[in-house]
């Protein structure tokens, strides 16, 4: 790579609007991660465990500083359907929102989905009670 695409790549707000094809090591798991496979231009997480690395303030801006470990603590549904990660820095508390990738580990996005049903905020007896009236509407799927 010579210089000028070198000082290119690293200005502020570069991966706004250019993908990143860098390989690179998540930090929680030690998975080797490409870029391939993961159905965007723009790899954000593991597909393995799920966790980031904060390295933006706003989406492609890399102007953080703390650089630690971000884990997945919830999951959303986007207007478009698209679902969607919640992401809380283990370090300043900062929370983000990702969009999941194509090659992501399916069983652990069902366990972050679940995460709410199965906790201590929705008692079991009312979840029950949802899943009941769900299945009177119909298929679910």
């Amino acid at each position: 790579m010579n210089r000028e695409n070198k000082r290119r790549k690293y200005d502020k707000n570069y991966y706004k609007k250019n993908p990143c094809t860098d390989s690179f090591t998540c930090k929680n798991c030690g998975w080797p991660i490409v870029s391939n496979g993961a159905g965007s231009n723009h790899r954000n997480h593991c597909p393995n465990c799920l966790c980031s690395v904060h390295v933006d303030n706003k989406p492609g801006d890399r102007d953080s500083g703390c650089g630690a470990t971000m884990d997945p603590i919830g999951a959303w549904v986007r207007k478009d359907g698209e679902w969607a990660l919640i992401h809380r820095c283990r370090y300043c508390g900062s929370m983000s929102s990702n969009r999941i990738a194509a090659d992501d580990n399916p069983m652990k996005l069902m366990a972050i989905a679940m995460r709410p049903l199965l906790s201590d905020i929705v008692p079991q007896d009312q979840a029950l009670k949802m899943l009941s009236t769900m299945e009177s509407q119909g298929d679910l799927i």
